[in-house]
């Protein structure tokens, strides 16, 4: 018993045979609940998603609004096939923390606790890349 127990609670047990299957579906669900449940509402950009990027400052808030529509849909999409995965992160990345510190700044931490789920979850994949199951390591495979 002592030999299965070790095995459950060891942190030393890296490059298991799960670590790909569990990797792939923490990277297909964040990227397709980011696309789906968060960008496909943002394209074409909602008024009220201009107003508010105007309100944060940024200049030519038409444009930023499809730069956040497109990070959360383009880029959960891309994340999901694990194709450009580090870029689409990134972009990921960087719209979350835009929610989080300008959008949901004064908030208290329920309402900016998806954006940091996302956000961390995105950091991830910028870090660690898409991994074995994806069309990322398909193509450097044949390079």
């Amino acid at each position: 018993m002592s030999g299965f127990l070790s095995k459950i609670l060891s942190a030393r047990n890296f490059n298991t045979k799960y670590d790909d299957v569990a990797l792939t579906l923490l990277r297909v669900f964040i990227g397709l609940t980011m696309a789906f449940s968060h960008g496909l509402g943002k394209l074409p950009p909602p008024q009220m998603l201009v107003d508010g990027i105007s309100s944060l400052g940024f200049p030519a808030p038409e444009f930023f609004a499809w730069c956040a529509g497109l990070a959360e849909f383009a880029g959960g999409v891309l994340l999901a096939l694990g194709l450009l995965t580090r870029p689409a992160a990134a972009f990921v990345v960087f719209t979350m923390l835009v929610a989080v510190l300008g959008v949901h700044g004064a908030d208290p931490f329920a309402k900016k606790e998806m954006a940091l789920l996302y956000m961390f979850s995105a950091l991830f994949f910028v870090l660690h890349g898409a991994g074995r199951w994806s069309v990322d390591h398909m193509i450097s495979k044949r390079q």
